[in-house]
């Protein structure tokens, strides 16, 4: 399949997890692959399976928290490839406990990540693709920005805002051109999940009960994100903008 055939695509948090899937699919599909991480080794093992494999890719250290690095980013993306046709704002963190147990510097944390990394991204890029009037952005964002999830108030805080702020670009920038979706998933079973379950007294206990939030009985795994990335990013979806597509296996069908 090439159907993102001679597109340019950059996704943060590409070192591992959902964004090193999305990463993958992309370049299957034809893209030339921009990985980028804070982690700027993990980025690079991305692009280089990426290349083992027959794909085009680089990799490049981006802390999302930052407007000038996101600023300079862009700079560096358009003066090698003259533009970028599709951005992908996946790099996020989470945390767990109630609003008693998160503190204020753990809200500034995730919302610096999680929100301020999509909006200096979004606005290092967006002003290119307004100029050549085409462009896709894909935002991840979670069923926690979709529904309330009990432990979690301040990682659902950030991704209510997450779409929110999808929501409004879309509207502010349909005219010129440019796309703007975002993807809540489910538990998905990541790296970072599974690290955080081995921290439990019974993992396979732990495993079993967040799976049995979902009505399919299961977590999610990144390449069933990655596959609705790609759609959302082809020209497939082109009638699609504004949405907060939901895959979550069912966690949110009855509330």
């Amino acid at each position: 399949m090439t159907r993102l055939a001679g597109k340019i695509a950059l996704v943060t948090g590409a070192g591992s997890g959902i964004g090193a899937a999305i990463a993958d699919r992309f370049a299957e599909l034809g893209a030339f692959l921009v990985a980028t991480d804070v982690d700027k080794p993990a980025a690079e093992a991305t692009a280089r399976r990426i290349r083992d494999s027959g794909g085009n890719a680089e990799a490049m250290a981006l802390d999302v928290t930052s407007d000038d690095e996101a600023a300079s980013a862009a700079r560096t993306v358009h003066g090698r490839h003259q533009r970028l046709d599709i951005l992908v704002n996946n790099a996020g963190i989470g945390h767990v406990g109630t609003i008693l147990q998160a503190s204020g510097a753990d809200l500034d944390r995730l919302y610096s990540v999680n929100v301020r990394g999509v909006f200096n991204v979004t606005k290092a890029f967006l002003p290119a693709m307004i100029e050549r009037r085409a462009g896709v952005i894909v935002n991840i964002a979670s069923i926690g920005g979709i529904v309330g999830l009990r432990d979690r108030v301040a990682y659902c805080t950030t991704k209510f805002a997450v779409v929110g702020l999808t929501k409004s670009l879309a509207l502010d920038h349909a005219a010129d051109g440019v796309r703007v979706n975002c993807i809540c998933p489910g538990r998905v079973e990541t790296p970072f999940v599974r690290a955080r379950l081995r921290e439990y007294p019974d993992p396979e206990k732990a495993y079993r009960e967040l799976a049995a939030t979902h009505a399919l009985g299961r977590m999610g795994r990144p390449d069933e994100v990655a596959a609705a990335a790609a759609y959302l990013a082809s020209d497939d979806a082109a009638f699609v903008t504004g949405s907060a597509l939901i895959i979550d296996g069912g966690l949110s069908a009855g509330k």
